[in-house]
């Protein structure tokens, strides 16, 4: 059984900074790419950002300059850091990891969420 769990939300003022972690745990033999999404009211769920195992990142437009990812591959363990916020970056964010579980078996797991919301 493979968990990931988010922390990190919280009620931000706008401009503020926040940094969101997500740990996977559970019987993993690697983890390959991580990723963040989020999920505004009102809209589907979209990317935020992503990251490889070696260290490639991809940004969501709206969120370049101002988020960036970063992974500790000996924690299992994906950050989001998150500048210059604005209302509209209120969502739940989710994070997730494809994770090879076995030589034949490579699943996509998802986090809980853990709730960002920007207001003053």
């Amino acid at each position: 059984q493979v968990q990931l769990v988010e922390s990190g939300g919280d009620l931000v003022q706008p401009g503020g900074s926040l940094r969101l972690s997500c740990a996977a745990s559970g019987t993993i033999f690697s983890i390959n790419d991580m990723g963040w999404f989020r999920r505004a009211p009102g809209k589907e769920r979209e990317l935020v950002a992503t990251i490889t195992r070696l260290g490639s990142t991809n940004y969501a437009d709206s969120v370049k300059g101002r988020f960036a990812i970063s992974r500790d591959n000996a924690k299992n363990t994906v950050y989001l850091q998150m500048n210059s916020l604005k209302p509209e970056d209120t969502a739940a964010y989710y994070c997730n990891a494809v994770v090879t579980l076995a030589t034949t078996q490579i699943s996509v797991f998802w986090g809980q969420g853990t709730q960002v919301t920007v207001s003053s």
